[in-house]
């Protein structure tokens, strides 16, 4: 029997698929969240997804992208404050179908059918596991610096203590934080991201440390804050040297007493979280000109991962370009192209001022203009 897996934090509209579905013989679980459906995915191979866009805490594209390292199976968005914008940019995000509320009963059955039919024959278990030893997570590279940072993250990751991971922009910060996670003795509970210079200083401390509903103009409902969310878990806090001095202090308040006050309460909230912070900026530059505090500097960088710029570790190069040939055929279901030795040697010499997101960029472009085989005049012509 198929089995099919509802995220939505609206009760009703959990029941009302549900029952739907099941009247159509369909096995069905339920998640109330992103962070449930997460852990969902996780324990169980679904056959299809459907996933509610607005949510709060994770909303469904921050989930759809994270469902990536997860699963195989195709996810179906659904919204009721959509627009095409959105449904764009879900398709763009890897979701097979957007469905607008109120749900159409004809159009759910159809793409469920259309997409389990998809799957039939498909060797799942095969593909989970390819999947997952290709998983974005994994860090690529046995360059000398590569293994001394993988050697570091091991020694730290089983830890609780705190971790600043520096370097410049498209270096794989992330990488090292879910790396840190996965390696840690929290690695069954909620890893929580919040890049603090994507989030406007008047929102972030709502996005943080949650708020009670009517506390300003715009709370139309209560929200809890990553700190609540990665309880038990990993709070990654990247870009944190954008993040504004005022924050700043409320952040080292909470990381201090363990505890924090949403938005409009009046009840402090004890956590426990482990916080892992990123940074491209020096933020020992940054306290000499005023725009981070030391002592918040001292609290995060108890252990600092420095990861290299790509040109220091040129040799792993071909490994990662393999790396990203084989994850963008299995995310597209076709063969991995080849590519020329001539034009991986080439590809060595180039300079990368975006790192390894710049030169995963041009191997997803030459991997949609050239032919079967990746030549040197490929790159020549394309790059």
């Amino acid at each position: 029997m198929s089995c099919i897996l509802i995220i939505d934090d609206e009760k009703a509209i959990r029941r009302a698929l549900k029952e739907i579905l099941e009247y159509e013989k369909y096995s069905v679980e339920e998640a109330v969240d992103g962070i449930d459906g997460l852990e969902k995915m996780k324990a169980n191979d679904f056959d299809l997804i459907f996933c509610d866009i607005k949510m709060p805490g994770m909303d469904g594209m921050e989930l759809l992208e994270k469902a990536k390292e997860i699963t195989s199976s195709p996810i179906v968005m659904i919204s009721g404050h959509g627009n095409i914008a959105t449904a764009v940019e879900a398709l763009k995000k890897g979701a097979v179908d957007y469905i607008e509320k109120p749900l159409d009963l004809n159009r759910v059955l159809k793409t469920v059918k259309e997409n389990i039919n998809k799957q039939i024959g498909k060797p799942k278990q095969e593909i989970k596991q390819v999947k997952q030893s290709l998983s974005l997570t994994n860090i690529v590279g046995q360059s000398k610096v590569v293994k001394q940072m993988i050697d570091l993250i091991d020694k730290v990751a089983a830890t609780d203590a705190k971790i600043l991971i520096t370097g410049d922009n498209g270096t794989g910060k992330e990488l090292v934080a879910k790396q840190l996670y996965e390696k840690s003795l929290r690695k069954d509970n909620p890893f929580i991201e919040l890049n603090c210079a994507a989030i406007p200083n008047d929102l972030i401390e709502s996005e943080l440390f949650g708020h009670e509903k009517g506390s300003f103009t715009t709370a139309l409902n209560k929200q809890r804050g990553k700190f609540v969310l990665a309880d038990k878990g990993t709070l990654f806090l990247d870009e944190i040297g954008d993040m504004s001095l005022t924050t700043q202090s409320k952040v080292l308040q909470a990381i201090q007493e363990n505890k924090i006050l949403p938005i409009g309460s009046e009840k402090d909230i004890q956590v426990d979280v482990r916080i892992i912070s990123a940074t491209n900026k020096n933020l020992l530059e940054q306290i000499k000109q005023g725009l981070f505090r030391e002592d918040l500097y001292h609290r995060i960088n108890v252990i600092e991962i420095k990861v290299p710029a790509l040109k220091d570790r040129r040799e792993d190069i071909p490994l990662l370009v393999n790396h990203f040939l084989n994850v963008i055929a299995l995310e597209n279901n076709t063969q991995p192209k080849k590519i020329e030795k001539t034009a991986i040697d080439y590809l060595t010499t180039l300079d990368y001022s975006g790192n390894i997101r710049q030169l995963r960029n041009m191997i997803e472009r030459l991997n949609i203009l050239s032919d079967s085989t990746i030549t040197l005049n490929d790159i020549k012509k394309y790059i």
